[in-house]
């Protein structure tokens, strides 16, 4: 079994050689998911660094990583393909800003396309 790092929330320090140093750790909950109707949801068509493949992105949710990773499954499901929800954004293979719009607002989100 591999070793369990019992010092993940220790950011910024690697090693102090001071003996009264008392190492405090960092406690940044996630931030508290704002009601869909107070979301401010951008739409946009992605194709950098994807090999000239398109990717629908949705960013600017507010919440935790819990409720954004359902948001993107929904949408997924919604659109039947397959995508990925990372560093605060969904990624929706393909062209699909109209659908996600669509299934969006059905949700009470405030969305809007951005982009060319």
């Amino acid at each position: 079994m591999a070793k369990k790092n019992k010092f993940k929330n220790r950011v910024g320090v690697v090693y102090s050689t001071d003996d009264s140093f008392d190492y405090t750790e960092d406690e940044w909950g996630e931030e508290e998911t704002l009601a869909p109707s107070e979301q401010s949801l951008k739409v946009m068509l992605d194709k950098k660094n994807r090999g000239g493949k398109q990717v629908t992105l949705v960013t600017g949710f507010v919440g935790n990583t819990e409720d954004l990773k359902n948001l993107g499954k929904l949408l997924k499901s919604k659109c039947g393909v397959g995508g990925n929800v990372k560093e605060g954004e969904i990624m929706i293979q393909g062209d699909f800003r109209d659908k996600v719009l669509e299934v969006l607002s059905k949700e009470g989100y405030k969305a809007k396309k951005s982009g060319g």
